[in-house]
């Protein structure tokens, strides 16, 4: 599945994003404060936005997943929020049980141009890896 045209981001919040990291050296409030005084934000497709991405070699020393709050049911539908995310990202609808557990589906990586196949091979809540925040 090919990146979809009609994805684009404002320049502004692309800038917010790839300067809010740790590795930038500027906090995520000076950032978004930044992109909110853009008036008139350029928009980025998200293909050339993805391609813009600075990639590095990860270290998970340290990382203890433990250490993160597990996901939530916040709406109380009986699938957690990664879950929900999942059912609707999908590019062919898994199978969902009374538990919420999936079975099947396949979904788009926009950040590699890959089918994944395997939800537990995806990260629905962040686009750095966790244990890349660590350092």
């Amino acid at each position: 599945m090919p990146f979809p045209p009609s994805r684009a981001i404002p320049a502004a919040l692309l800038a917010a994003l790839l300067l809010a990291t740790p590795l930038a050296g500027i906090s995520p409030a000076a950032a978004a404060t930044a992109a909110a005084s853009s008036a008139h934000a350029e928009r980025v497709l998200l293909r050339d936005a993805v391609a813009a991405l600075l990639t590095g070699k990860e270290s998970r020393d340290g990382y203890q997943r433990s250490s993160f709050r597990h996901w939530i049911d916040a709406d109380r539908d009986g699938c957690s929020t990664r879950y929900e995310v999942l059912i609707e990202e999908a590019v062919s609808p898994p199978e969902v049980d009374a538990d919420c557990v999936l079975t099947g589906g396949s979904w788009h990586s926009y950040y590699d141009d890959v089918i994944v196949e395997r939800a537990s091979g995806l990260d629905v809540d962040h686009v750095i890896s966790v244990p890349a925040t660590q350092m």
